[in-house]
This record gives C-alpha cells, sequence and structure tokens, in this order.
C-alpha cells in the first residue's frame, strides 16, 4: 500500500533524474507538496517525512491548515497557489509566506499594504496564461513585463517579487510538455535582462514535472503523486 513516506520519495527520485538529465543541481529544485483538500494529519505526515513546503489552492482551506497546524509553524512554509481575490488579501498577506498566484498589480498592492512590518517580505509569483486558454487565470505573455515592473517596484520590506508561475494545458508527451515550461523560462530571462532580478520559475506538476525541470523549474507543485488522487 502506497505510503505519503513512499510517495515522497518516488517523486524526490523523479526530481533527481530529472535534474540529472537536465545537468543541474537536484538542490536547484524546490518540491512544494500541494495539499489542498487532504488534512492537516496528511501534512503533517509529510512533514514527518522530511519536506517542508506545502501549497494551498483555496484560501480559508489553507488558513485552517496554518491554525491546525500551529505547533510546527516555524518549520512549515505555506505557499498559496490559486486565485486570490481582493477581499482575501488580508489574511494572506497574515499568514502565508508566498503567493504564486498574483495575476493583477491591485492584489500585489493590497499583499504590500497588509503584510505585517513584523513578518519577513511575503514572497511573489506572477501568474503567467502561458497556453492562452480561456479558462484559466494569469497575466498574458506581453502583459507581463507592465505588471512585474510596477510590483518590483513596491516596498521591499513587505513583498518581493521572485518570478513566474504558470499551469500550462495539459500535453501528451514530453516534447509538447516543454514548449510552455520553454516559453515562461525564456520570458523570466527577458525581463531580467530587461532589468529586473527574479529567481524563481514555478510550473511543473505530477504530470509534467520531468519536463518542467528539463526547462529550468525552481518550484515543481505536486500534489496527487505525493498525497493520492482526489475525490
Amino acid at each position: 500500500m502506497a505510503t505519503i513516506l513512499g510517495n515522497i520519495q518516488q517523486v524526490r527520485a523523479r526530481i533527481a533524474k530529472a535534474c540529472d538529465g537536465a545537468k543541474r543541481p537536484v538542490q536547484s529544485v524546490t518540491l512544494l507538496c500541494v495539499s489542498k483538500t487532504f488534512g492537516s494529519e496528511a501534512v503533517r505526515e509529510a512533514h514527518a517525512a522530511g519536506e517542508s513546503a506545502f501549497g494551498e489552492n483555496y484560501v480559508q482551506e489553507g488558513i485552517d491548515k496554518i491554525a491546525a497546524l500551529a505547533d510546527l509553524r516555524a518549520s512549515l512554509e505555506w505557499h498559496l497557489i490559486g486565485p486570490l481575490q481582493s477581499n482575501k488579501t488580508r489574511v494572506v498577506a497574515e499568514q502565508f509566506d508566498w503567493v504564486h498566484s498574483v495575476d493583477r498589480l491591485k492584489i500585489a498592492q493590497r499583499l504590500a499594504e497588509q503584510r505585517p512590518a513584523w513578518l519577513p517580505p511575503l514572497q511573489l509569483c506572477l501568474q503567467v496564461n502561458i497556453s492562452g486558454e480561456a479558462s484559466k487565470s494569469g497575466l498574458r505573455p506581453d502583459e507581463v513585463a507592465a505588471v512585474a515592473t510596477q510590483v518590483a517596484a513596491l516596498p521591499a520590506d513587505r513583498v518581493r517579487l521572485r518570478g513566474l508561475m504558470a499551469i500550462p494545458e495539459p500535453a501528451g508527451d514530453i516534447e509538447a510538455q516543454r514548449r510552455p515550461h520553454w516559453a515562461l523560462r525564456e520570458l523570466l530571462h527577458a525581463l531580467n535582462a530587461s532589468g529586473l532580478s527574479m529567481d524563481t520559475l514555478s510550473m511543473g506538476m505530477s504530470a509534467d514535472l520531468d519536463a518542467a525541470v528539463a526547462e529550468g523549474a525552481t518550484i515543481v507543485r505536486v500534489g496527487s503523486a505525493i498525497f493520492g488522487a482526489r475525490g
């Protein structure tokens, strides 16, 4: 019977193999365990297996787990990877460590205003609709530069722009999977060449993390391969 520990070991082996193929150090890729729909005990089990970074899609579910796991707070890093509405920015600014899903300047401004001064800066990624899907959130690639420049200018003691995030359209083979990840990497390089300083590519999930690592992912967001199928 599969266990969270066993699943994590398998995922880490996949990451190591992908890094080896890309001639990258395995330490250059962070595994973000996506715990949405799974309870706090599953997070506790993954933490006991050595994991510290956890991603949540829904604000209230994430807040509830942060509270339930308050005894581990110093050793956990909480990432919001799902949509964020303006009316929920305050609790996110107060409770989370990262937000991957910033898709407009207003959200970043509110997070900067509402981040408590005694906490480290909130780490931000801009979500890019890299495959141009009508159903997906995110900035169009041609919108990213203007928003990134404005977000990077927000108070550095409250928020820090770290990079880009994308959820590419599913693709069957690894070459097709690599194309949108390549496009996101090239966009990051272009932004950095224009004067920005970003170091994070949040891309790749259970089905396509190998392709994402090959194209430079620094954070892979893995849920079902660790916690199992969602109901």
